[in-house]
């Protein structure tokens, strides 16, 4: 496929993405851009959270992962379940009830104006880095396999990407999304279906005769528990997987403003186990995808591409679907699947982002409501030019697995998040507001500590997922050491 071919395509997919926001912009209203007029279909939010959740980290990432994992990805992904439930049951209640526009709004309720700018900055950090790591990833593959042909940047490859995005999602926000995301999950699972069936027809394989393979048994181990203190073990894993998912899903504006746009709690619950049901059932075929790749890549003598000189085993699904001679059909599908996996996250957070600035920071809602619209798409463009420069960063910064830098990432960032949020949910006392910023910073400054601390100073123990409780219980100690001896009376405390 020719970077010509790629463009072309490119092109034609973001036309698809224009008329779905011109349809669902049309209002262009602050209500519709922060909760699409609170009218989304459960189902569909479900089905487009499949797609932003994974992401364009998921789609090339985790199958690139592999090999130096092999399947120990599933016991995070199986914590993650866990997660899903207690950010149907336990948070989003609250955020119902509560009606929120940004979530960080109970932070303010139940503790004051400090605890509330400390969370959503929390947030705000988290999200520029995550959003900037899955941009980051589609665009070094649209740098190698497209404008490095044209010598085109990759600072402008990162420009014009988020440029693309920003269009389609000025004007309709998250009403916008909730449909785009529908059809960007539909292309990246059609894409990752239809490149397993073409290299397993390559390899004179059926799916069986795959799944019971010798090639397969060299990849396909899922739970590590004979060494505690190794990174992947299966309790630091699940654990791990469990608190990335109740912080980077239910603590994290991008993914609860979906949520919210549906009708009731009732419907949003529904969206939310139906989600995680499928997430589990996806993630394990992009797992099996993963070890196809590196089979075929090794019957083939197809070696992994590099970048800046080191070999990037997050390449090797593009250069495989690309360039191994697979067809066009599984160059296309490669094609849309990644884009809409990259967009469909990226998109989301743009525009969560912004309604975060917006209200957190700047408090729209209090403005008059002449200036609301100018300030929310002043912002949006703000938010742009910002992930534009940390992607550009992360060039010449990042050294590892996409997806395991992004996890690693979250340890550090939404544990101040989780131990507010469990505080104030699990006790009813209050805090010394002024003093939340400073129990926040030192908890994160200790944690950095921790995770540098060389493992033969631990007797051999590697510090992996488990950072980000960690985080959260050290916040939420801090938390108690500052309490007052007034007790809240809000309904949302339970302990």
């Amino acid at each position: 496929m020719t970077p010509i071919h790629i463009l072309v395509l490119i092109g034609s997919y973001f036309i698809v993405l224009l008329l779905i926001s011109y349809f669902t912009g049309k209002n262009d209203s602050n209500l519709d851009f922060f909760k699409a007029g609170k009218q989304s279909p459960w189902y569909l939010v479900a089905f487009g959270m499949v797609g932003a959740s994974l992401s364009g980290v998921t789609f090339i990432s985790v199958p690139g992962w592999v090999e130096a994992s092999e399947f120990s990805y599933l016991q995070v992904v199986f914590g993650y379940f866990v997660g899903y439930l207690v950010t149907a049951y336990v948070l989003m209640p609250i955020y119902y009830r509560q009606n929120v526009t940004s979530i960080y709004e109970y932070l303010d309720t139940r503790f004051g104006f400090v605890s509330y700018k400390v969370g959503a900055l929390s947030f705000f950090v988290s999200r520029v880095l995550g959003a900037s790591f899955r941009l980051f990833l589609v665009a070094i593959v649209l740098q190698q396999f497209v404008f490095d042909a044209w010598n085109i940047p990759f600072e402008l490859t990162v420009t014009l990407s988020i440029l693309l995005i920003w269009i389609y999602t000025f004007r309709g926000g998250i009403k916008t999304i909730v449909w785009t995301d529908t059809l960007q999950t539909l292309f990246m699972l059609v894409s990752v279906l239809l490149s397993i069936y073409f290299i397993l027809e390559q390899l004179d394989w059926s799916f069986s005769q795959f799944l019971a393979s010798e090639e397969l048994k060299s990849y396909n181990k899922v739970f590590f528990t004979d060494d505690f203190f190794a990174k992947n073990h299966f309790i630091k894993s699940f654990l791990g997987g469990m608190f990335i998912t109740i912080c980077m899903t239910g603590l994290d504006q991008d993914m609860m403003q979906k949520n919210l746009t549906c009708k009731t709690l009732k419907d949003a619950q529904k969206n939310m186990i139906s989600f995680s049901v499928v997430l589990v059932v996806v993630t394990f075929v992009f797992m099996l995808l993963g070890a196809l790749l590196f089979i075929y890549a090794k019957k083939l003598g197809i070696g992994i591409p590099l970048l800046d000189g080191t070999p990037k085993s997050d390449l090797l699904f593009p250069e495989i679907a690309l360039n191994s001679g697979l067809g066009m059909t599984v160059a296309i599908t490669f094609m849309l699947g990644l884009i809409a996996a990259a967009y469909s996250s990226a998109d989301s957070a743009l525009t969560s982002l912004t309604t975060s600035f917006c209200v957190d920071f700047l408090g729209i809602d209090k403005k008059p409501e002449i200036r609301q619209r100018k300030i929310r798409k002043s912002t949006h463009v703000g938010m742009s030019v910002l992930l534009i420069l940390v992607v550009i960063l992360f060039k010449h910064v990042l050294d590892t697995n996409v997806i395991d830098g992004l996890l690693q990432v979250a340890g550090y960032t939404y544990g101040p998040l989780l131990g507010l949020f469990a505080f104030g949910i699990f006790t009813k006392h209050q805090v010394k507001d002024n003093l939340v910023w400073s129990v926040a910073l030192l908890s994160v400054l200790v944690i950095f500590g921790i995770a540098n601390v060389p493992a033969d100073l631990l007797g051999g123990y590697q510090v992996g997922y488990e950072l980000l409780p960690i985080n959260g219980l050290l916040t939420y100690l801090g938390l108690w050491l500052i309490r007052t001896k007034k007790s809240g009376t809000t309904e949302d405390a339970v302990g």
